[in-house]
């Protein structure tokens, strides 16, 4: 049974940077500081993946629909994504932490984790190496961040979001299982609408609701997920920092500019996803044995296909073919396709999946 003396504080940091993609988009473009601005598609079937801080205000988020921006905050600018722009800058500030610590963990291009509890300059308090942080990030990149420091992963992430933009905020040890307590459980990281839903059902609306509802009946409606309940509920959360973390998935997506209706219009589509994932998995060496399609139709109501094999991809075509497959099984539709995504998991190295294969030979 998990009790609160397995809390094993570490000085964790959440680095989080402020509206990124649109914050480079403004550096770069002076035109554009001050101005509500989306990175993304401004066509009709366009989605906004990036929001300046001063296009939020009008409730504009990533993910959603450009036509549902632009008719929120008729003055956005929209402006294409530069992910290799992006990409060099997160780059920088990979080094700007490397200076402190070799404990990183990125989540994306502008977010990560880092264990400073040993750290490269003997500094004993976490908040003073955030602030150093955030100030170097500053200077090289013009750009702001916010941190969060705390004892354990879940707590840092949430705190990085207490004082944005270009703010930092600390939760210690002795004030952890409180601030859990007293926060709703959709803001909780990792639990989703749907989860946050199920709960509220079930009478959970807090992390105080969560804290009196036992492991076995939280196993019982959330399965192997209800341990991970529990245990945050009383602000316990061990995982460690990862700089070698494993990459889970890789994936591709795309909206369509009208819907589509027959799976030979999809095709095309699907092998290009193909292509751009499996560049992907060759850049960092990797194969994959399970395909996952994404279909998202007219009305937004979303599905999903997947299947493993037992050997790992050795071209792209045999990811095409299944991915093809999988699409043919959701044939003939009666809504049009909007959105198709293509996505690779069960990862390898490609040396060591060579390897297996010609062991088999």
């Amino acid at each position: 049974m998990v009790t609160e003396s397995a809390i094993l504080p570490r000085k964790i940091i959440h680095i989080d940077m402020d509206a990124f993609y649109a914050s480079v988009e403004q550096r770069d473009d002076p035109g554009l500081r001050g101005r509500p601005v989306a990175v993304g598609g401004s066509e009709v079937r366009g989605v906004v993946a990036a929001a300046s801080y001063e296009a939020r205000v009008y409730g504009i988020r990533s993910a959603m629909p450009s036509v549902t921006a632009k008719r929120r905050c008729p003055d956005l600018v929209f402006v294409p994504p530069r992910f290799d722009v992006y990409r060099a800058v997160s780059a920088q500030i990979r080094e700007i932490f490397a200076e402190h610590t070799d404990l990183i963990e990125p989540l994306s291009l502008d977010e990560a984790y880092l264990d400073v509890s040993e750290n490269k300059h003997g500094i004993p308090i976490a908040s003073e190496i955030a602030t150093l942080i955030r100030a170097r990030i500053k200077e090289v990149t013009g750009l702001n961040a916010s941190a969060g420091i705390s004892y354990c992963k879940f707590l840092a992430k949430m705190a990085s979001d207490l004082n944005k933009p270009n703010g930092q905020a600390v939760i210690t040890p002795n004030k952890g299982p409180s601030f859990v307590e007293a926060l709703a459980v959709k803001k909780f990281h990792g639990v989703g609408p749907a989860t946050a839903e199920k709960m509220e059902r079930l009478g959970i609306y807090t992390g105080a609701d969560l804290k009196t509802k036992p492991l076995a009946y939280l196993q019982q409606h959330f399965g192997k997920a209800g341990s991970w309940y529990y245990r945050i509920a009383r602000g316990i959360d061990n995982r460690p920092v990862e700089p070698d973390r494993p990459r889970k998935s890789i994936g591709a997506e795309d909206t369509f500019r009208i819907d589509l209706f027959a799976r030979e219009s999809v095709y095309p589509e699907i092998n290009a996803l193909v292509a751009k994932v499996w560049r992907l998995c060759a850049s960092k060496q990797l194969r994959a044995r399970t395909v996952t399609l994404k279909v998202k139709y007219a009305d937004f109501q979303q599905v999903t296909r997947s299947r493993t094999v037992s050997l790992p991809f050795r071209t792209a075509a045999e990811v095409e073919e299944l991915s093809r497959a999988l699409l043919d099984s959701l044939f003939p539709v009666e809504k049009g396709i909007r959105l198709v995504g293509v996505t690779v998991s069960s990862l390898e190295n490609a040396m060591a999946a060579s390897e297996g294969q010609l062991a088999l030979l």
